[in-house]
């Protein structure tokens, strides 16, 4: 991946101490404590860097912003920054001056934060460097990359609960079936307790049923009275006489003396 044209700063910490270190004469790794810790040989600023892959420890002069040492991170944890075995506050970088020459030096910080963060800073860095790695080689190879497999392993099984299935669908899809009518028209049946209509003729008349006279009907709240047949309006009795006179049919004439007609 080709580096950037920009610098990004990563951390700052105010106060950061320098210190010389002797040479380390075991692969154990260094101790802080045998350096001359109440005699540092340099503070100042420290400024961490990145451009492109690279991160850059900078210790810079607090007030002019003057570089005193730099030491280029090519990867973390590496040999350009070890920490101590004795502290967490304590590190080992290496500095470079530009012309091919290496040295290392110890730096330590007054507050434990600082040397949190510092350490999560170029943790952090080559997190995203190692992302960008790997997206630059999917990129160039896409049919690489893993591929879902959702198919079945050998001798592996599922289990499905049809009869859970047939009772949710049964409840919720399946409505319940009216009966078919056997007629036309089906026909809703009387209330409960209800009495049917008697048609009540008109006083002194009696009415034809199936070929036999019925009395009228006498009322129960009438006192014994027979209830009179409504009588047809004057405005509204006649509604029917053109009509019959135009057929000129003896069988649609009303009958004298009866109030009825014949169909």
């Amino acid at each position: 991946m080709e580096e950037s044209g920009y610098e990004s700063v990563l951390c700052v910490k105010p106060d950061v101490h320098v210190y010389r270190i002797p040479p380390r004469a075991t692969n154990r790794g260094y101790r802080a404590a045998e350096w001359q810790l109440d005699q540092p040989s340099w503070s100042g600023r420290l400024r961490i860097t990145a451009k492109g892959q690279m991160a850059y420890i900078k210790l810079e002069d607090r007030t002019s912003g003057e570089l005193f040492a730099q030491a280029p991170v090519d990867q973390f944890p590496g040999t350009a920054v070890e920490s101590v075995t004795d502290s967490s506050r304590y590190f080992v970088i290496r500095i470079e001056d530009g012309n091919g020459r290496r040295a290392f030096i110890g730096i330590g910080f007054g507050d434990r934060g600082d040397a949190f963060d510092f350490n999560v800073a170029l943790q952090d860095h080559f997190k995203w460097v190692k992302q960008q790695c790997e997206f630059a080689k999917q990129a160039q190879n896409p049919d690489q990359g893993p591929k879902l497999d959702l198919g079945f392993k050998e001798g592996q099984t599922i289990k499905l609960n049809i009869a859970n299935m047939k009772k949710k669908e049964g409840a919720a899809g399946n409505p319940r079936v009216r009966p078919a009518s056997t007629g036309g028209l089906s026909l809703l049946p009387p209330p409960p307790g209800g009495k049917t209509s008697t048609l009540i003729p008109p006083p002194g008349e009696q009415l034809a049923v199936g070929g036999s006279l019925v009395q009228p009907t006498v009322a129960p709240s009438s006192g014994g009275a027979p209830v009179p047949w409504p009588q047809p309006n004057p405005a509204t009795a006649d509604i029917w006489g053109d009509f019959t006179k135009s057929t000129g049919s003896t069988s649609s004439q009303t009958q004298p003396g009866t109030g009825w007609v014949q169909f």
